[in-house]
């Protein structure tokens, strides 16, 4: 399979980035465990401008990383693997299974309890850690299976949008989200009108995020849209969405989603900790990830070639669609980013950000050391 340059350097820099996600995450919690924690976990806390430090990267910097996706997103559905419906199919069953199945096992656990509202937790996966662990296979890797992985996590993402932004709105006000609407339309017309020039799409970008964060719908929903108002064009490297991406890339792997796990994983685990796991939420949230995602995603796979909507590429075998399945366990960012928006008791959302941390702890070595076994043999991977 020809792998494009765009998505090599997507691939590096996700990989790059998932491996200093991983090393963040440790530091995070181990200051938060020192003798440095009450000043560690203060500094995240601390006021700024009305919001604390943490609140302004899960709602404001974050919606950089919701725009980078957004433009990922485009770029798959114009230029893509999501582009042909016969190559999108296949990870796109994968999504739904792999959303689905880890909600269903969820909400078996915890429907009609306090906790119901976390179903959406265990339907996300981390692309950066995902894609991270999977590098560390190196040069075994079949080029199909980074593809279908990349794929895979990407309409993964765009699921957990829509769940944001469906199921996590409490109330809505009407006016402002009329203008943030409002101003988006204002941009589209720039669009059609072929204004290139990226100031006024960011300055609007800028203004809408405002409305909307005061609208009720989520703040970070607004990169994503943003994302589809910016020139595509040809989609060359001269085009405005181009080198909006290229230049986001660097900032939201290396800056924003690190400073998002270092502020959201300052957890002071208790000696009791693991009392909490006995709770349906956390029970639900693990098998959720760990089972649900690689079961969900196998099984759609499976159904979806069956019944013909889709095929399995000539270089993957089951046993690797297994593989990606259980690295697809890997909630992280996506998992703890819904649980604050599910959750407002402090001590839910404690448990459920242990539960992720467990949960992709486990399905990154399981899909780590399952794909390893797989693919130990190079003979048998046809590149």
């Amino acid at each position: 399979m020809k792998i494009t340059k765009t998505f090599n350097s997507f691939f590096n820099n996700e990989k790059s980035g998932g491996l200093l996600l991983l090393f963040v995450t440790i530091c995070s919690l181990y200051l938060a465990n020192s003798a440095y924690s009450t000043e560690y976990i203060a500094f995240w806390e601390k006021d700024l401008g009305g919001h604390s430090i943490t609140h302004w990267i899960n709602d404001g910097l974050m919606t950089i990383f919701f725009l980078l996706i957004g433009l990922e997103l485009e770029r798959e559905i114009y230029h893509g693997e999501l582009s042909n419906i016969k190559n999108a199919s296949l990870p796109i069953m994968a999504a739904i299974g792999g959303m689905l199945v880890p909600a269903g096992i969820f909400m078996a656990l915890n429907y009609g309890t306090a906790t119901q509202n976390g179903a959406g937790i265990p339907m996300a996966t981390d692309i950066a850690f995902a894609i991270g662990i999977l590098s560390l296979l190196g040069s075994k890797v079949p080029s199909s299976l980074k593809v279908f992985l990349t794929a895979l996590a990407v309409i993964d993402d765009l699921g957990a949008i829509i769940v944001i932004a469906v199921f996590y709105t409490s109330s809505i006000a009407f006016v402002n989200l009329a203008i943030a609407l409002g101003i988006w339309l204002l941009l589209f017309v720039l669009n059609r009108m072929k204004i290139h020039n990226l100031i006024p799409y960011l300055i609007g970008g800028a203004i809408m995020w405002y409305f909307m964060l005061n609208s009720g719908v989520h703040a970070t929903i607004t990169g994503v849209i943003l994302a589809f108002v910016i020139p595509f064009g040809d989609g060359g490297k001269k085009t405005s969405s181009y080198r909006l991406q290229h230049f986001l890339h660097k900032p939201v792997s290396f800056i924003i989603l690190p400073l998002f796990a270092m502020a959201n994983t300052c957890i002071a685990i208790d000696s009791d900790w693991h009392e909490g796991l006995n709770h349906p939420n956390t029970f639900g949230i693990i098998l959720g990830l760990v089972i649900g995602k690689p079961l969900g995603i196998l099984l759609f796979s499976s159904i979806g070639v069956t019944a013909g909507l889709c095929a399995l590429p000539k270089n993957l075998k089951w046993s690797h669609i297994l593989g990606a399945g259980m690295l697809g366990g890997i909630g992280f960012t996506m998992s703890i980013f819904i649980t604050i928006l599910a959750f407002t008791d402090h001590e839910t959302i404690v448990f459920s950000k242990i539960a992720i941390l467990i949960a992709s702890v486990f399905s990154g070595i399981l899909g780590f050391t399952f794909l390893k076994f797989v693919l130990k043999n190079k003979k048998s991977i046809k590149k």
